[in-house]
């Protein structure tokens, strides 16, 4: 084998390994693929709107068995780094518990992606960032699990230890770039 051949078999070798890396990396299959989400809901069970926001302790009582449901704070989501669409809830149940109910999400596929709850304010605006979509893990946040689809609706449980009144947004974040695909406020 000639020298020029090796040389032009090695520069192939080492493309062919990138164009593996760079796909196992960015998936861009995934702008192309969406996931759709269906929890199912049930919006009988609201029985009103808490009125001292994310921090009001009334419980209203349960007729039977039947966990009813108060609405915390709701708002739509804002475009972050990818256009985003739709609603986030947060309910509190009549047994204490709290969860974060995502309607009509419409947003890109992407590798990674979960969310969040933060005390950032929605809408990425900082004090002297460079990059202010990328500020939502800069402090504290409350990770509430995987995206379950770019699509659709879904509800997340969020953790009794959670400190919602520290909290201003929720986040449709991209682990491995570190940005937020969409924010919607809790205010």
């Amino acid at each position: 084998m000639s020298r020029r051949r090796a040389t032009w078999l090695a520069i192939g070798g080492v493309l062919v390994v990138v164009l593996v890396a760079a796909l196992a990396i960015f998936e861009p299959w995934l702008l192309v693929v969406d996931r759709t989400a269906d929890d199912a809901d049930d919006p009988a069970a609201v029985v009103g709107t808490a009125s001292g926001g994310l921090t009001d302790t009334a419980v209203p009582s349960a007729s039977g068995d039947e966990l009813t449901r108060v609405v915390l704070a709701s708002a739509d989501f804002i475009d972050g780094e990818h256009d985003t669409a739709g609603r986030a809830t947060v309910y509190r149940r009549s047994d204490g518990s709290r969860f974060l109910r995502i309607e009509d999400l419409a947003t890109s596929n992407g590798p990674d992606l979960h969310v969040w709850l933060t005390d950032k304010p929605s809408g990425g605006s900082c004090d002297g960032c460079r990059d202010s979509w990328g500020i939502y893990d800069d402090d504290a946040y409350v990770r509430l699990g995987e995206l379950k689809g770019n699509r659709g609706d879904q509800s997340y449980e969020i953790p009794a230890s959670a400190d919602l009144a520290a909290m201003r947004s929720v986040v449709i974040w991209c682990d491995r770039f570190n940005v937020a695909f969409g924010t919607a406020p809790l205010t």
